[in-house]
Formats: structure tokens, sequence, C-alpha cells
């Protein structure tokens, strides 16, 4: 069943000494639904993250969308300004893999404790989120990962350490990724790096570059968006999530 009622909230997740706040949306019905977790740009939970959050919840899922920037700035919410760029970006480079991996986790076991959850996990992040995303695709939960546009995954992590890509033999599920061809932030090198990496340690993947797209192609409310490539991602990740979480 697709396009159906929903319920949204907004809760809190414990997680150690912090409470993380995030975003929900559930099918109104009745019925036990798999579960996928929404990672944020770098404007925090805002309409555009809470409307992927509700796109999934009408096709099906239990989707949450924790605020990744709870330890720095709660409640951070943005437009899309060069002002709001250059701020999202100092908190982002202010997290650290190792908390944003708790984090999640505390998202999924959150959603464990829900009565009307399956017991199957997938994540789908943006920018920054698309990044973490990978990342999370190595928590044993997660069956499927959608990344869209995740920059410095070839060379760098969020906080100390080696680069994510290095952790791509840790990945437990599918993987797609998703690019621009016109995107400055991924040259296509680093984008044939992380495909190769993939393809090195069998991990059964897809990498959609979509010609004439840049970074942020999905947002509707990006002057990057791409109305032709959105609408194929977004058809991609409907059936990833179908054959992987149903």
């Amino acid at each position: 069943m697709t396009d159906q009622e929903i319920r949204t909230d907004t809760v809190k997740i414990s997680n150690g000494d912090i409470q993380i706040s995030a975003y929900i949306a559930m099918p109104a019905s009745e019925g036990v639904f798999p579960g996928i977790v929404v990672l944020q740009e770098i404007f925090g939970i805002n309409s555009h993250i809470r409307d992927v959050t509700e796109r999934l919840a009408k096709e099906g899922y239990m989707a949450i969308a924790p605020a990744l920037f709870q330890r720095t700035v709660p409640n951070f919410e943005a437009g899309y300004t060069p002002e709001s760029i250059e701020t999202g970006r100092n908190y982002a480079f202010q997290t650290k893999a190792s908390e944003l991996l708790s984090d999640i986790q505390a998202a999924i076991d959150y959603l464990k404790s829900l009565p009307n959850v399956k017991q199957n996990f997938g994540v789908i992040g943006f920018c920054f989120g698309g990044h973490v995303a990978y990342l999370a695709a190595t928590l044993p939960d997660i069956k499927a990962t959608a990344s869209f546009y995740g920059a410095r995954i070839a060379t760098a992590t969020l906080g100390d350490g080696e680069p994510t890509i290095t952790r791509t033999p840790e990945i437990k599920g599918k993987l797609y990724a998703f690019f621009g061809s016109e995107d400055a932030s991924i040259p296509v090198e680093q984008v044939d790096q992380i495909e190769e990496e993939l393809q090195k340690y069998q991990i059964p993947h897809q990498i959609f570059r979509y010609d004439q797209a840049d970074h942020g192609f999905f947002c509707d409310q990006r002057s990057s968006y791409n109305p032709d490539a959105a609408a194929d991602a977004w058809k991609q990740v409907k059936q990833l999530f179908a054959k992987e979480l149903q």
C-alpha cells in the first residue's frame, strides 16, 4: 500500500545522558512496518527532511529523523542561504563519527521499542547525511542504505580518524549511492573510488550518476533541484527499500 494516511510527531530519544529530538512519521493504519532512519543535511530537521520522512511513511514505513546536531545546537533548523550553509558546515565539522553512529543506533532502538515496527531497518541521508548514511551502513541492523551526494566519503570522516571509505568492508546490507555529475564538491574521481571499494569488498550496491545534476538535486527547495534526477532517484529508493525491507 502506498500514499496512505500518516501520523507525525516529535519525540525524544534517550542516548545515555542526552535526549535527542526526532521527527517521526508513520502510517495511520494498523499494521507492522519496517523502519527507516532519515539523516539530515547540514540544515537540521527542516521542512525538506520532514517532507522526506513523511513521504516514506506514505510508502508504508516507520520513518524517523533524529537531530544530528543535538549535542551542539538543539532544535537547529535552517534554510538554504549562504549564511545558513556556512553555519551548518561549522556544526557538521563539530560532529564525530562515533557519536553519530551511537545516536543513529539509539534511533533504531527507539523504533524497535514500538509495537508496530517490523525488525527490518534502512537508512537514507542527504549531503552531510549522505556521508553519515555511508557510516550508518556499517551498523548491524541496517539492511539497506540510500546515500545522496555525501561529500568527502573518500577523503575524510566526521571528527578524527581514517576516511569513511576505509570502513566499506564493514557495510552489512545493500547500498545505493546517488551523485550529480555537476557536483563540484564530489569530484568524479572520488565517486569512482567509492564504486571501486564497494566492488572490491563485494558489497551489494548500485551507483547512480545523473548528468546535468548538481549537489542537492533531490531537494525541491534548492536552486539546484533537478526534477528528472530527483524522480528517478526516488523510484530507485522505493525499489531498494521494498526489496530489502518489506
